[in-house]
């Protein structure tokens, strides 16, 4: 994956409010690669990103466009990052505006899109004109860089946690970031391997982008990235960033994570709000029951050790009702991070390095 830092700008059309945002609140929340200067959001300008996220006080300036955001600077920042998936992975109005706008100025594009803003005729016009770059981070790696598996796993002494999810957008990769950084400062070596575009934008420094690989060779990237960082780092866990969900029928994934990587241990994010997988309400298309998730994740060959709540679309005043519910039904902890934080998780996680610690 190509090497990128430096100071960066963030499109995100209704960070707020939309769902289609994630990556820019993931690169609000923390980037080892990324010093985030502004965010352009036309629905939002003026807002601030502690509005949703937290409540922290992350002093960002909320922008209408990349004029106002370069008055705002003393230097034009390097990038601009599209910090939206867009349904389809499409590039849309808004993104071709504020993009050509950005090129122009000589500001170079980074996008994690499934459609190439290298490949888009107004685009590549404005970067010429602008001497700016057009930068695909999803364009799969040549063939001769990827890898099958062979079975390496079983050299590897960290054990594994895959962080796994009922659905899209649940918060997979943020439990797991936050987990790292808590494992962190109670001095548990912690790494996590990304499999996503916002995990590689945040300074992911092992993994791929599981959905742009070719999937003979997903499993053994998988492996690779595993075994590369166990020998690299000698970490006491690695958490595996889950994507989609076991049983989303348009992307079904996460067994990969536990079979060919062995992840032994499962952390579950869910929304009990929810009632079908996220885009196929109209057809009800139905999520099946968390009970019946734990038992597919265990006959998988793993062990779901806590559930992490994501409480959209849950009636106001329900969330402990829920909580406590869950707790009594599935007998293991439940957790709503956002109020409460991971450090429940922290006892969870030093038990598991200890059962499966390998000499």
């Amino acid at each position: 994956m190509i090497q990128l830092n430096g100071t960066a700008i963030v499109l995100a059309d209704d960070f707020i409010t939309g769902d289609s945002c994630k990556t820019t609140h993931g690169l609000i929340r923390k980037s080892l690669k990324f010093d985030i200067v502004g965010i352009v959001d036309e629905k939002n300008a003026e807002q601030y990103p502690s509005a949703i996220l937290n409540g922290i006080d992350y002093e960002i300036p909320v922008v209408s466009s990349i004029q106002e955001i370069l008055e705002k600077l003393d230097a034009s920042p390097k990038y601009c990052i599209v910090g939206m998936a867009t349904v389809g992975g499409i590039i849309t109005p808004f993104l071709i505006k504020h993009s050509k706008e950005a090129l122009k100025q000589g500001i170079s594009l980074i996008s994690g899109l499934h459609s190439f803003v290298g490949e888009n005729k107004e685009l590549v016009e404005a970067a010429k004109e602008g001497g700016a770059e057009l930068i695909d981070i999803r364009k799969s790696k040549p063939r001769n860089e990827l890898h099958f598996w062979t079975g390496d796993i079983l050299s590897v002494k960290a054990p594994r946690i895959a962080m796994l999810g009922k659905d899209c957008n649940l918060g997979k990769r943020t439990s797991a970031q936050f987990l790292v950084d808590k494992c962190l400062g109670q001095n548990i070596k912690a790494e996590m391997i990304y499999t996503g575009q916002s995990g590689w934008l945040q300074g992911g420094k092992y993994g791929f982008i599981l959905d742009s690989t070719v999937n003979d060779f997903v499993s053994g990237e998988i492996e690779h990235a595993i075994v590369e960082c166990d020998k690299h780092e000698s970490p006491d866990i690695i958490l595996l960033e889950g994507q989609s969900a076991l049983r989303n029928p348009s992307g079904p994934c996460g067994s990969e994570l536990i079979i060919s990587g062995k992840a032994e241990g499962v952390i579950l994010n869910y929304g009990p709000g929810y009632k079908c997988f996220q885009g196929f309400e109209e057809i009800d298309w139905e999520l099946g029951s968390i009970k019946d998730e734990i038992e597919l994740i265990r006959l998988y060959g793993s062990n779901v050790m806590a559930i992490i709540l994501n409480l959209v679309g849950v009636e106001a005043g329900k969330e402990d009702e829920i909580e406590q519910q869950l707790r009594k039904d599935l007998s293991i902890p439940v957790i709503n991070i956002m109020r409460d934080g991971v450090d429940e998780l922290i006892p969870i996680v030093k038990n598991f390095i200890e059962k499966y610690k390998k000499p």
